[in-house]
């Protein structure tokens, strides 16, 4: 059962935030209101057809001592009840705590692990798999960091993801993923299984890291990249390494400034990922809100291309349509997650 104060303490603060943005005070913080009552209006949406249910279900009890309305009471009523359960799991969900990193911009990054040449072809459909995703959603990927090897994978990306709730959909991608199929190199039409680790880090505030300028050592060096397209231009390659932690971060383009900014971005997400994960692990042992532990080591999921078959060993789900998810079609993926660890936090909090 739905604590009926709680509700009420909810409905009480949105009617307070629409009325202090109504009225405009220049003394108030209208950006953090705003943010504040766009994340409780679906929640207040929910409340608000639980509660409307809840008053159809009274109203069609009190139509049954009726008797010109008796007949479309009994009709109605156990439609009413039967949707009663589904509008309060739905409010649980919405009541549920949310992830603060949930709506921000992620930095996706790629890296083959064993399986030599195929895990580095490997890493790179995992790429085109997660642009085709972002494209559908209308996101906007940059790459950051690209490294390419003589055959067309991929020796390591890191990208920028910038749109709607990005982190909130992709924050169950990290791990390792493992593809078992025939290389385009093998002779004998045999299977082989290769994978690579995926890392999606939520995009880190000012806020949130704080970095000392002595615990950072800045080296420009000459761009790389495929033919002679960098042989004329000057030392523009960013790499910056944080000292306390040994991350090492480096950016590309062609602008110094840029590849500065853009090092400096990745390396706030990695130091914020740290955090999070040692704030996560003080605050419960096993993680039981989460799907898997996060562990970037994990094995997480399987690509079987002879079978067109994937699996997610995290919660059991194969399906038979490789293709279309390597096209980007992840949703079904994502949503079952999702669910899976709303259902883990629900169990968590006794609810």
């Amino acid at each position: 059962m739905i604590p009926t104060d709680r509700l009420e303490q909810i409905l009480q603060r949105f009617q307070y935030l629409e009325a202090a943005m109504s009225a405009g005070d220049p003394k108030a913080d209208i950006a953090a209101l705003g943010k504040e009552y766009s994340d409780l209006r679906p929640v207040v949406e929910q409340i608000q057809t639980y509660r409307q249910l809840q008053r159809d279900i009274a109203d069609a009890k009190e139509m049954l001592g009726d008797p010109d309305m008796a007949e479309l009471a009994e009709d109605e009523l156990p439609r009413l009840r039967a949707e009663l359960p589904r509008a309060e799991a739905a409010l649980q969900r919405a009541l549920l705590p949310r992830d603060a990193a949930d709506a921000r911009p992620a930095m996706l990054e790629i890296r083959p692990g064993t399986g030599g040449d195929e895990a580095a072809l490997f890493a790179g459909d995992l790429l085109r798999m997660y642009q085709r995703y972002a494209e559908a959603r209308g996101w906007t990927i940059d790459i950051i960091e690209l490294q390419e090897t003589e055959l067309g994978g991929i020796k390591e990306v890191v990208a920028h993801i910038k749109g709607q709730n990005v982190f909130a959909r992709l924050k169950y991608e990290s791990g390792v993923h493992r593809v078992q199929r025939v290389p385009s190199t093998e002779s004998g039409g045999r299977i082989h299984t290769s994978a690579a680790t995926v890392a999606v880090l939520p995009e880190a505030e000012d806020v949130d890291i704080k970095i000392d300028a002595n615990d950072l050592r800045i080296d420009t060096m000459r761009s790389s990249g495929a033919g002679g397209q960098h042989v004329n231009t000057t030392d523009s390659a960013v790499r910056i390494t944080h000292i306390p932690t040994g991350i090492v971060v480096t950016s590309s383009e062609k602008s110094q400034h840029r590849n500065r900014d853009k090092a400096m971005q990745v390396l706030k997400a990695r130091l914020y990922d740290m955090e999070r994960s040692r704030m996560d692990s003080e605050r419960s042992a096993d993680r039981l809100a989460q799907v898997g532990s996060g562990d970037r080591s994990e094995r997480i999921r399987t690509y079987n291309f002879p079978q067109g078959r994937l699996t997610d060993h995290r919660i059991n789900l194969t399906l038979y349509r490789l293709e279309a998810v390597m096209a980007g079609d992840l949703d079904e993926i994502i949503d079952a997650l999702t669910a899976d660890a709303q259902a883990r936090q629900m169990a968590e909090m006794g609810q």
